[in-house]
């Protein structure tokens, strides 16, 4: 049984290059996340890429998911790695720091308590709302609502989860900035109430 804690639990097969992880977080096997933020209590399971990304607390990120699928430069003569990645390819060439400054600045937000399926994409500069789910091999081209369910090539939306009143209130309550001690207090909370009853007990 895996027991996480404060420390982030990360895969020895996992690579982990400049980003931050949050506690009870999770990086599966052969996973890797670059510039980006883990909030607390995420996790990533085997083999999912994330670059570039802010992502919130209690995201479940399934297998094979790719956050940030890098751009090419679609407005020059040459889509290659030759013309950004200069320096692998010609003796005294400088790569174009200016193309991967471009590339940083395009960073995705996805927000707490999220789904990300099986195999999905999630390309530069998307926003995705607490609560949302994406579904299994969505790509994700656009920003998805809080408590949206996107599914499909191009991902769109079919339906939400909750009412906007719901939505309003579970984003009010913020229970994923609650201490570890009051989310252990709920638990039973979490899984046997309705969320109306949820909210009605927890004053959301």
């Amino acid at each position: 049984m895996t027991r996480l804690s404060e420390t982030p639990l990360v895969h020895e097969t996992a690579k982990v290059v400049n980003s931050t992880l949050g506690r009870y977080t999770e990086v599966g096997a052969g996973s890797s996340l670059a510039h980006s933020t883990l909030g607390d209590y995420s996790y990533c399971v085997e083999n999912t890429q994330i670059a570039y990304a802010e992502i919130g607390k209690f995201a479940n990120i399934a297998a094979h998911v790719r956050i940030y699928a890098s751009m090419h430069p679609m407005e020059r003569a040459s889509l290659h790695h030759f013309s950004y990645r200069s320096a692998w390819y010609f003796e005294g060439e400088s790569d174009d720091q200016a193309f991967f400054d471009w590339r940083a600045e395009q960073r995705i937000h996805i927000g707490h308590d999220t789904w990300i399926g099986h195999g999905a994409v999630v390309m530069p500069g998307v926003k995705i709302g607490n609560g949302a789910i994406i579904g299994s091999n969505a790509v994700v081209t656009k920003d998805v609502a809080d408590f949206a369910i996107a599914v499909g090539v191009p991902a769109r939306t079919i339906r939400q989860r909750f009412s906007d009143d719901i939505a309003g209130r579970l984003d009010a309550l913020a229970w994923w900035d609650w201490d570890h001690a009051r989310l252990h207090a709920a638990l039973e909370d979490f899984r046997s109430l309705t969320v109306e009853e949820f909210l009605e007990r927890h004053g959301g």
